[in-house]
């Protein structure tokens, strides 16, 4: 009896081997997800791959701008992009608020001043604040967070480097790159990167940037340039070809128009030579009108660069490894399921080639990659029908198509477009200028007429364009838009009132309430 209880008990651990199996493939790595980049993209994927139990760490070191601005976690959207340029923004709506509240009867001593020194340690104070937040919001997910600087070795190994220079190497069955993209310099115009600053600054400059030339038509620079003139400083735009290129160029202009009148100066067709500082610590900046060959100069205090954006990819050691770049973008080529050229090994978010470079497209990929590595999904992101908004003076919300995009594909004789320019009812009092609110609703000729794109500017252009985006990644008809009933009275309800075409030739100026 005890030889066969000795017997059964040897074959226990039969069960247990299996699992010792399990356990050594499961350790063969230090990790089973290791993301470089602790931006939106690169921190939602980590935190939902952790979600089904998985190991995983975080790899994000700040490199210093050429100024020497550096930031904590949670990449360009919390630190230098999104987050400030909205509280920047909504520091100039105040301002305007305040000018408009005379006209509703409100008595507000003149004049009417901002301070820097008040606004920009209140935002900066409220970054630090998210960047503690996503290192606690790791720490309970059981994220690994790491402040090294990661670079490739192979498909499952990556060497890490601290501030100091000390390397260690880490493995992991998967590994995620999502270290975004940085402001360009034209570094082929003398004194650009020793007296011009770019966004990764203006949001943490200690004192007011004064007078300010920013260079760019891109969202970035008209986003800038509308807050800084909102919140009383003198700004100008200078544009070499087109403002917000790759939107509508209609919607481009009426931004631009309104802008203008708004205070914003713009330098058009004119292309910066060169920027000298002068005795008295101004910048003289020079430049070439590109239609007459004229030049001109002008001093100001400060030159913000906003000429596009390179993806973080030079220090990766990418292209040693077999990942595969996209030469001319410098960014890396990814499959529809965000994978790269060498197994393992995925791109998600700014630096992944043709992708849209928006925080909450990156979110969502990471969020549905770490799904389909770890949780059984087969989901692939859509990046059809991504709703955005510029947040200028004017803002300006769209999802879908551009009309020109729309002719492009479909034909001018396929598509129908009905517009309106209408008044929004907080301007009526304020007698504020409306002549650039519009909207646009581009769509199929034929059947149901499908929406294709939907451009909207006016006031809260991003709340209102979330609504409808909904709708038209669901494939809504402008019958299905006709039969909607609106909420009185809001800027949105004219939305659902659009039964004017461009085709027609009428004018589409709301009249009435």
């Amino acid at each position: 009896m005890a030889a066969l209880c000795k017997w059964r008990h040897r074959l226990k651990p039969a069960g247990f081997f299996q699992n010792a199996v399990r356990r050594q493939l499961s350790d063969k790595y230090d990790y089973d997800l290791l993301v470089i980049g602790g931006g939106s993209g690169g921190l939602a994927c980590s935190k939902e791959a952790a979600q089904f139990g998985k190991k995983v760490a975080v790899l994000d070191y700040v490199e210093s701008s050429p100024k020497g601005t550096k930031w904590g976690l949670g990449g360009t959207c919390v630190n230098v992009g999104c987050i400030p340029k909205k509280l920047m923004h909504q520091a100039a709506l105040l301002g305007g608020a305040v000018k408009d509240a005379h006209k509703y009867g409100w008595r507000i001593p003149s004049p009417i001043t901002h301070d820097w020194l008040t606004m920009a340690p209140a935002v900066q104070d409220y970054i630090r604040s998210l960047n503690w937040g996503h290192r606690v919001q790791l720490q309970d997910k059981k994220v690994k967070y790491l402040n090294l600087k990661g670079s490739l070795m192979d498909g499952h190994t990556v060497k890490a480097v601290s501030k100091t220079g000390k390397e260690s190497v880490l493995t992991a069955g998967n590994i995620v790159i999502a270290t975004g993209g940085r402001p360009k310099y034209p570094t082929h115009i003398p004194g650009s990167l020793e007296y011009g600053i770019s966004s990764d600054d203006i949001f943490w400059l200690k004192e007011s940037p004064g007078k300010t030339l920013v260079v760019g038509a891109s969202y970035v620079a008209l986003e800038c340039a509308g807050f800084l003139t909102g919140i009383g400083l003198d700004a100008s735009v200078m544009v070499r070809s087109i403002p917000l290129r790759g939107f509508d160029q209609q919607i481009a202009c009426l931004v631009t128009d309104y802008m203008g009148s708004y205070g914003t100066k713009f330098h058009w067709k004119c292309s910066p030579s060169k920027v000298e500082k002068l005795e008295t610590g101004r910048l003289l900046v020079s430049w070439t009108d590109l239609d007459s060959g004229k030049e001109d100069q002008d001093t100001f205090d400060t030159v913000l660069w906003a000429v596009g954006r390179a993806p973080e990819t030079r220090a990766l050691n990418l292209e040693k490894v077999g990942v595969k770049m996209n030469r001319e973008t410098g960014k890396v080529c990814v499959s529809a399921d965000e994978a790269t050229s060498v197994p393992h090994i995925y791109a998600i978010g700014d630096i992944a080639d043709g992708r849209p470079e928006l925080t909450p497209t990156a979110i969502q990929a990471g969020k549905l990659l770490a799904r389909r590595l770890f949780g059984k999904s087969s989901e692939l992101m859509d990046y059809d029908c991504v709703p955005t908004t510029v947040f200028t003076p004017l803002e300006y919300g769209s999802v879908g198509l551009s009309e020109e995009e729309a002719v492009r594909r479909h034909g001018e004789d396929g598509i129908e477009v009905f517009h309106a320019f209408y008044k929004p009812l907080e301007f009526t009092v304020a007698e504020r200028d409306a002549s650039q609110c519009y909207i646009k609703m581009v769509c199929l000729r034929e059947g149901a007429r499908r929406i294709l794109g939907f451009h909207f500017t006016g006031p809260n252009a991003g709340e209102v364009t979330q609504g409808f985006a909904l709708a038209i990644k669901c494939g809504a008809t402008y019958t299905q838009l006709m039969a909607t009933v609106g909420i009185h009275p809001t800027s949105a309800e004219e939305i659902i009132k659009l039964h004017i075409t461009k085709r027609s030739g009428l004018d589409p100026t709301v009249t009435g309430c």
